[in-house]
């Protein structure tokens, strides 16, 4: 039915979790996206099919019965794709290869491990090499052959790059426990006048720090001054500078860095500032280890 109106596999994965989850909230927290995302996918998929696939109310979803028929054949699809993958995999590369993986300072600690290890399975032979690298020297990589995939804070431009969003994080804020502003449930980002942001170096990431800036002077902050590139902001940093009283620090809720006593996390109000991760490898590839890697990412956890 869905091959006849252009369906995505992306767009089953996440009907799948809606149903699996019976909550939009439930769905998007397992494949680490926005609860809007979520919804406009599934309003996206019902106008294709032409039927309501779920009944919405104030405690979650249920599946209407156009949707659980649906949701046994998407189940039956990924299956099948999974398993075509699985199939043409020995026709990778011969004998032990080499997968470098680019990876930027922060992840999610949920994102790699399933994903590399399905990668095992479906490909024994691969050997994956992790290399931490910021955006920009991960991008000169992926162009000069020197990395297969990149976890990049931007989607590059150019039609040589292929990319998905791996993952979305909304970022909140570590602030010293005394700051009075840590009081509160949530921070107004304008609050934070008064206070230096930890930034990085542009050098590192343009676009994501464009993107930063842009929304700190949209409520009345300064970036401050340029960091010196290879300057990385490590938990330890971040925590000795917000410990002081004089700093803040953006930072993911799940943030996999225990925080030591005098530094609290707080959300910002709004969720003005969402940190995307693209996996981007090039687009000439035909590797059979590198689409199966690619498939977990965009399948999510």
């Amino acid at each position: 039915m869905w091959c006849d109106v252009g369906v995505e596999l992306r767009e089953l994965r996440t009907f799948v979790a809606v149903a699996e989850q019976g909550s939009v909230s439930g769905a998007a927290r397992r494949l680490r996206v926005s609860q809007p995302a979520v919804s406009q996918t599934v309003a996206a998929l019902e106008e294709q099919v032409g039927v309501e696939l779920l009944v919405r109310s104030s405690t979650g979803v249920r599946l209407t019965e156009a949707g659980t028929v649906l949701a046994a054949e998407a189940r039956a699809v990924l299956a099948r794709y999974e398993q075509a993958l699985t199939a043409v995999g020995r026709f990778a590369v011969g004998g032990d290869s080499r997968l470098r993986v680019g990876v930027p300072l922060e992840l999610p600690p949920e994102l790699l491990p399933d994903a590399f290890a399905a990668l095992a399975r479906a490909h024994p032979r691969t050997r994956v090499e992790v290399r931490h690298l910021t955006s920009a020297a991960q991008l000169d990589a992926l162009r000069d052959g020197g990395l297969e995939i990149g976890l990049l804070r931007s989607r590059p431009l150019g039609a040589d790059l292929d990319a998905i969003l791996a993952v979305q994080e909304p970022l909140g804020v570590l602030l010293s426990a005394a700051d009075q502003r840590s009081d509160s449930a949530e921070v107004r980002l304008e609050k934070l006048a008064g206070l230096d942001w930890l930034a990085f170096a542009r050098a590192d990431s343009p676009d994501w720090f464009d993107e930063v800036a842009a929304v700190l002077r949209s409520h009345g902050l300064s970036p401050g001054p340029a960091v010196a590139p290879g300057q990385f902001l490590i938990a330890e940093v971040k925590f000795a500078a917000v410990s002081s009283g004089q700093a803040f620090a953006f930072a993911p809720r799940d943030w996999s860095t225990p925080l030591p006593a005098g530094v609290v996390w707080r959300p910002l109000a709004g969720s003005p500032l969402v940190r995307r991760t693209w996996a981007v490898w090039p687009a000439d590839s035909r590797r059979r280890d590198l689409a199966t890697l690619i498939a977990q990412l965009d399948a999510g956890p």
